[in-house]
């Protein structure tokens, strides 16, 4: 692939979806081809199939079918956006990715690890980002982030965060060299300066 691939990962509240527009739009100015995406989504039906899974109405929705429309989302933007993006050479930035369903389905929910992982290669025709940045924050202070109209994952209990918070941890310690972990405690624009000496490390800039 002669793109670059950024992920943003981490907990609810974490502020990621803000740093992610916020080095898009860093990359822009620096005149770069850059996309922002987001997961799941990204393209029409896996939009579709996020409304699916973050509907608090869908309260008998099972683990194995969570995981697998999260699968599902994924494959299809890949298809669609990913692969082709990458190929042209372009940088793709997205809020979340494989790591996600790891944490969330995999360690928050019981959901095998291997089996996760054997699911995400199939979905992502292999691909794993060059870079992926975890913003880690204590669950508590995350969810009062959120505001109070939860979605169905965001509604779940603050052990279930716990363990989604463990697990993200535990993935930056296996892929030291891919994740690189910044704590939520500060102003988002010293928080934005950590994330750019990375993204500036990784593309030479």
């Amino acid at each position: 692939m002669k793109g670059k691939f950024i992920t943003f990962e981490g907990a609810e509240g974490s502020g990621k979806s803000t740093q992610a527009a916020l080095v898009s739009e860093y990359l822009k100015s620096k005149k770069m081809p850059v996309m922002l995406l987001r997961e799941p989504g990204g393209v029409k039906i896996s939009e579709n199939i996020r409304k699916l899974l973050l509907d608090v109405n869908n309260t008998g929705m099972g683990d194995e079918c969570e995981t697998l429309l999260y699968m599902a989302a994924r494959a299809q933007m890949v298809k669609e956006v990913l692969e082709p993006q990458l190929k042209s050479g372009n940088i793709i930035v997205c809020d979340r990715f494989l790591d996600s369903t790891l944490a969330y389905q995999g360690y928050g929910n019981g959901i095998d690890i291997k089996t996760i992982e054997q699911l995400g290669v199939f979905a992502t025709k292999g691909l794993a980002p060059d870079l992926t940045i975890l913003f880690d924050i204590q669950p508590e202070k995350g969810l009062s982030r959120t505001g109070l109209k939860k979605d169905r994952i965001e509604s779940r209990s603050l052990e279930y965060h716990h363990r989604v918070r463990n697990g993200y941890l535990d993935l930056s310690k296996k892929y030291p060299a891919r994740i690189k972990v910044i704590e939520v405690d500060g102003p988002q624009e010293e928080i934005f300066k950590k994330v750019k000496l990375y993204i500036d490390a990784l593309l030479g800039l």
